[in-house]
């Protein structure tokens, strides 16, 4: 850790997490400092922000683009292992890594501590507790097994959820052809010869399904 308290902001639209999550924090003082989400230009900008997906449900990613676009904030997302399509998009958003939200509070402190520092985020030597965008394979630890990029668990999450080859096309700002190709890779890797067989891999692997 540097010399003077990490600076974080927690943003989430649970009070729920919200709270839990400052209420950790704030038991360190030495190590942490809790201040005010950053919303415009010319306010200071926290060492760390945690970003709860679950926001993402809402369709509205203003927030997360501002925060990854134009702060000099290093964002973690905060991952739930029934959502892993949340955490691919946030990933895709360009957040600096993620943890599960079901972190204690040891490794909590450590998943900021690793932003704050600059250690190699997601380097499984330093810090096993936080994913780093850079690193396909740890996209959400989901499909690790198999070499399955974070693009793949994307679209496999999606296509768990019942969500159609064109759909996921739209929703991701990719041509049809090119997820075809995502699908076949991803296909190929978990052995399924079949949509169906897709699905119930994701899901025997803790993908989300539509139920």
């Amino acid at each position: 850790m540097t010399s003077h308290p990490c600076t974080v902001a927690v943003y989430s639209r649970q009070d729920i997490v919200r709270e839990g999550l400052v209420s950790l924090l704030s038991k360190h003082p030495d190590k942490m400092c809790l201040v005010p989400m950053p919303t415009g230009p010319g306010q200071s900008n926290p060492d760390v922000v945690l970003y709860d997906v679950i926001t993402l449900l809402e369709d509205d990613t203003r927030p997360l683009t501002y925060l990854v676009e134009m702060t000099t904030s290093k964002v973690l997302a905060v991952g739930r292992d029934l959502r892993p399509d949340l955490v691919c998009k946030a990933l895709t958003a360009g957040v600096d890594g993620f943890f599960d939200i079901g972190a204690n509070e040891k490794e909590l402190l450590k998943a900021v501590e690793s932003a704050a520092t600059g250690w190699e985020i997601g380097d499984p030597g330093l810090d096993p507790i936080v994913g780093s965008s850079p690193s396909d394979a740890r996209a959400h630890r989901l499909g690790s097994d198999v070499g399955l990029t974070v693009r793949e668990v994307e679209i496999l999450s999606l296509i768990a959820q019942g969500i159609s080859n064109k759909q996921i096309a739209s929703r991701l700002f990719l041509s049809i052809n090119s997820v075809k190709t995502y699908v076949r890779t991803a296909y190929r890797k978990i052995g399924a010869q079949s949509r169906s067989e897709a699905v119930g891999w994701a899901i025997r692997h803790g993908f989300a399904s539509d139920e």
